[in-house]
């Protein structure tokens, strides 16, 4: 095999990992947050409902700062 294709065979190699990985990756992760979408404001009144309270749209925006916080 000629030097030159054993430096350009692996470069092109690493190349087409990293963007079939990007693109693989992107994917999954849309699919991920599809099932599993991020709290929302809804969600957090929902789940209070659930526990027997009735929030103030004060509590609900307290929870959502304080959960932004911890991103």
């Amino acid at each position: 095999m000629p030097v030159w294709a054993q430096i350009v065979v692996p470069i092109l190699t690493l190349l087409t990992g990293a963007v079939a990985g990007f693109f693989i990756a992107r994917a999954w992760f849309k699919r991920y947050l599809e099932k599993n979408p991020p709290v929302n404001e809804k969600m957090i009144r929902e789940m209070m409902r659930q526990m027997g309270r009735t929030p103030s749209e004060k509590q609900v925006r307290q929870i959502m700062s304080s959960m932004n916080q911890y991103k």
